[in-house]
């Protein structure tokens, strides 16, 4: 299963607009850029993105992606887990 990574564009100055189109390089990847994923206070706050629709945020754009990289592990190993 490929993995949907969603990103917000009212949250790029944060600095997510370069790791999005880093993760969009990968084939592996559906990226996907929203207008807004109705996450407002968070977006304000920090860095974030949803990984098949969970929230992963982290203090800055580099955290950011090392904690999708941990994300979608962890979902790869639950559908390794149950046999999918």
């Amino acid at each position: 299963m490929r993995p949907i990574i969603e990103f917000c564009t009212n949250n790029m100055h944060h600095g997510t607009e370069k790791l999005m189109k880093k993760l969009e390089e990968n084939p592996e990847y559906d990226v996907i850029e929203y207008g807004c994923l109705g996450n407002c206070g968070e977006c304000y706050l920090a860095p974030f993105a949803l990984v098949n629709g969970e929230i992963v945020a982290a203090p800055d754009a580099e955290g950011l992606e090392i904690l999708i990289a941990q994300k979608i592990k962890e979902i790869e190993d639950m559908l390794d887990l149950l046999g999918g």
